[in-house]
């Protein structure tokens, strides 16, 4: 007992110090990460109704002039530009996070494939040579009475032709089938 959780201890340990250190002063990290939460609150959605709201009122006082508009557009394509890279770096960010964790229960997962762990690195021909191949999984499993039935990418016509063999010969099966069978006579 003692040494499973020494081997947990050095474990942890190595984790924290050699995979995941103290985090650097990142000054662009942390404002982006303010920019970020600050920007998708209730409050910045109020600030700017309060911003066009003040900018009609004050139309009437500037005579709806040249200037009068060209503050609120040279205003508006400022803050689009900027946010378009604030929300793609937060995009990014985000993307990076959901991908590790795919990946993380995938390489976790005794019957998935870890081929499946850098899907994102394939060219678009790659990932639709993939998804036909998924399309016929798809048609394999149709096949399947039990939903819970799995494939692995690197087995799946193995797999099937397996699992069908047992599963024919099975009671829960015959039955079903048999039950099909006469139901599609009937009609």
């Amino acid at each position: 007992m003692s040494k499973t959780i020494s081997r947990f201890l050095r474990f942890h340990t190595y984790i924290n110090t050699r995979i995941m250190p103290k985090k650097k002063s990142n000054y662009f990290e942390t404002f982006s990460n303010w920019a970020t939460n600050a920007t998708g609150s209730s409050a910045a959605f109020l600030t700017a109704i309060i911003v066009i709201i003040v900018w009609g009122v004050t139309g009437p006082v500037f005579k709806y002039s040249d200037t009068w508009q060209l503050v609120i557009n040279t205003g508006t394509t400022i803050v689009t530009f900027l946010m378009v890279f604030l929300i793609q770096k937060s995009q990014n960010k985000d993307s990076k996070a959901v991908h590790l964790k795919l990946n993380e229960i995938l390489a976790s997962h005794q019957g998935a494939s870890n081929r499946m762990v850098n899907l994102e690195d394939l060219t678009e021909e790659e990932l639709d040579q993939l998804h036909k191949f998924y399309v016929q999984l798809s048609d394999l499993a149709e096949e399947e009475d039990d939903i819970t039935c799995t494939h692995s990418i690197d087995a799946a016509r193995d797999n099937h032709t397996q699992k069908l063999t047992n599963l024919r010969s099975r009671k829960h099966y015959t039955d079903a089938r048999a039950k099909k069978d006469t139901s599609k006579q009937s009609k």
